[in-house]
C-alpha cells in the first residue's frame, strides 16, 4: 500500500504504520483514500479514528479531493455509530491534532453529556484490546 506524505521531510506517523499493517489495530472501515480504526485510548467506547491515507500535518492543508474523502468516511462512521451504538445521543465529531501531529485526523466518537464529550482518557491504562475486538466487529463495514 503506498502511502504518500505531502511533505517529504516528514517522517512516517503511527497512523502511516497503522495504515501499513506495520503495527496492528481495530479497524473498522478502508477505501481506497482513508482509514478507520478504534482509538485504543477511547474518549468513550466506539471512539473511531478516521484518518487519511496520504500523510499530511493538517486537516487544512489537505487537497480538496482528500478533505472530501476524510469527511465522507467520518459521515459513514457517524452514521454507523448512531445505529450500533443507538444508547447514546449523540456523535462528536473533534479535530485538534494534539495526540497525533504529524498526520491529520478526525475524532468521531458517541456521547450523551457534555462530560462524556469533554472526557480525557488515562493514557497510562493498558488497552483492553479484548473489548475493543467486540466493538470493532459491531462497528466494521
Amino acid at each position: 500500500m503506498l502511502i504518500v506524505r505531502y511533505n517529504e521531510n516528514m517522517q512516517d506517523s503511527i497512523f502511516s504504520k497503522i495504515i501499513r499493517g506495520d503495527i496492528p489495530c481495530h479497524k473498522v472501515y478502508e477505501d481506497d483514500k482513508t482509514f478507520a480504526f478504534l482509538d485504543i485510548h477511547p474518549i468513550q467506547p466506539g471512539h473511531v479514528l478516521v484518518v487519511p491515507k496520504n500523510q499530511v500535518g493538517f486537516v487544512w492543508d489537505m487537497e480538496s479531493q482528500d478533505y472530501q474523502a476524510l469527511m465522507k468516511t467520518v459521515q459513514k462512521v457517524g452514521s454507523r455509530l448512531r445505529e450500533v451504538m443507538a444508547e447514546k445521543d449523540r456523535v462528536g465529531v473533534m479535530i485538534e491534532g494534539l495526540d497525533v501531529a504529524d498526520h491529520a485526523h478526525v475524532k468521531v466518537f458517541p456521547f450523551s453529556t457534555a462530560e462524556e464529550y469533554r472526557n480525557v482518557p488515562d493514557m497510562g491504562i493498558e488497552p483492553d484490546h479484548e473489548a475493543l475486538a467486540e466493538i470493532a466487529k459491531k462497528l466494521a463495514f
